[in-house]
């Protein structure tokens, strides 16, 4: 069994970084008036995933600290989807 040192390690930080980067490429090309709204949120929501997984990771000895990290993940995802939601009915993404 590998003991995990870094929360660099875990799957789902790299898979939510991965995430957040890819959509902070598609929100390049997104329209210039969205940049204060639609642009930043869905940005800060989806660094906030891998941001709250880190966080999580080093207060993992403590149990509800832990798990309110991970709540505020969930939250953070949900929030992203909700933006992507946005961005498609907006016709920003196909």
């Amino acid at each position: 069994m590998k003991i995990i040192k870094s929360h660099k390690e875990l799957v789902a930080y790299q898979i939510a970084f991965k995430t957040s980067m890819e959509i902070f490429a598609l929100t390049k090309s997104f329209p210039k008036e969205e940049v204060y709204s639609l642009i930043s949120q869905i940005r800060r929501s989806s660094r906030s995933v891998s941001a709250n997984l880190a966080e999580a990771f080093r207060k993992r000895r403590y149990e509800k600290a832990f798990v309110s990290k991970l709540s505020d993940c969930e939250a953070e995802a949900a929030e992203t989807q909700v933006w992507l939601d946005y961005s498609l009915e907006c016709e920003y993404l196909s």
